[in-house]
């Protein structure tokens, strides 16, 4: 159990059967009485992000998520198998948890899985991928009436708005947070 005084970003803790990161952390202490901690957080299982109210002096249980890298093996329609680099472990993820951002998964990808009691709850990709392009519309650089782009679908099935110049068997790196196209590798 740690003090709320202690809730810092980046803390994870367990409040009422639920698991939080601290996104953000606020203390107020008004002139007569006792202080009032304000935490924005996220729900690991969900991952909907609230607002928290503790009183100082409040405890909540500290929790530790073990935290392994590991290497994307392959989908099999409903669990995406990695094998831990360390141990050589293969767990099995629902695809589920990744939602859309399983199209950013290529085999032999590594990345970072964080799991509390054997639940896998969160991961963290690398901040670029390359994939390789596979479908792309034809464009020709006269047809735009603003900026030159087109969309093409990479290997894994994800759409990347990309300038004219990228054609099908062109290699090309994205940025996992926005999506966005980099550059051509």
């Amino acid at each position: 159990m740690i003090d709320v005084n202690e809730l810092r970003r980046g803390v994870t803790f367990n409040d009422g059967g639920e698991l939080y990161r601290v996104l953000e952390y606020s203390h107020n202490k008004p002139g007569r009485g006792k202080a009032t901690i304000r935490v924005q957080v996220r729900n690991l299982r969900s991952g909907s992000t609230r607002e928290l109210t503790f009183t100082s002096g409040d405890r909540v249980e500290d929790i530790r998520l073990e935290t392994d890298t590991v290497e994307y093996l392959y989908n099999d329609g409903q669990f995406l198998v990695f094998m831990n680099i360390e141990t050589f472990v293969q767990p099995q993820v629902e695809a589920s948890v990744f939602g859309d951002d399983v199209l950013y998964l290529r085999e032999n990808m590594q990345l970072k899985l964080s799991s509390y009691q054997g639940e896998f709850l969160s991961y963290e990709l690398p901040s670029t991928v390359e994939h390789k392009v596979t479908e792309s519309e034809h464009a020709v650089a006269g047809d735009t009436a603003g900026s030159a782009t087109k969309q093409v679908t990479t290997e894994t099935g994800l759409k990347v708005t990309t300038p004219l110049f990228v054609n099908v068997g062109d290699v090309i790196r994205i940025n996992t947070d926005s999506g966005d196209y980099i550059t051509r590798v």
